[in-house]
């Protein structure tokens, strides 16, 4: 399982750390990811990170702003979040599987999610 937490309501250029801990298995050999969902859209990738940290990709819509990375010993993988702006406004979810994917197809284990709203 995962379990997604971190988020909340903050104003636009202020910035939220989110993070996503694993349990029931070791999640160290995966990769593991950050998608974003808002009503009546489909999910969309946002980063990206490889099993061993080494290897990070980003959405073109917060490449700069975000910063991906993750702790193998704690089971946890992190999404620092910079310069929020009102369009990062969505659902936060972590993903993990053994594929370096960038669809949320390709992943079959899902967090939670957690609720990012910037104001303006």
């Amino acid at each position: 399982q995962l379990q997604a937490s971190g988020g909340g309501l903050v104003q636009a250029g202020g910035s939220l750390r989110l993070s996503c801990v694993g349990s029931g298995r070791p999640f160290s050999g995966y990769i593991m990811a950050w998608f974003r969902q808002t009503p009546g859209k489909e999910r969309e990738f946002v980063s990206r990170i490889s099993a061993t940290g080494g290897a990070t990709s980003y959405a073109d819509s917060v490449n700069g702003r975000f910063t991906i990375s993750r702790n193998n010993v704690k089971n946890t993988v992190y999404l620092q979040m910079n310069i929020l702006k009102p369009e990062d406004t969505a659902v936060y979810y972590c993903a993990a599987d053994r594929i370096y994917g960038a669809g949320p197809h390709e992943y079959n284990y899902w967090g939670q999610g957690t609720q990012v709203t910037v104001s303006s």
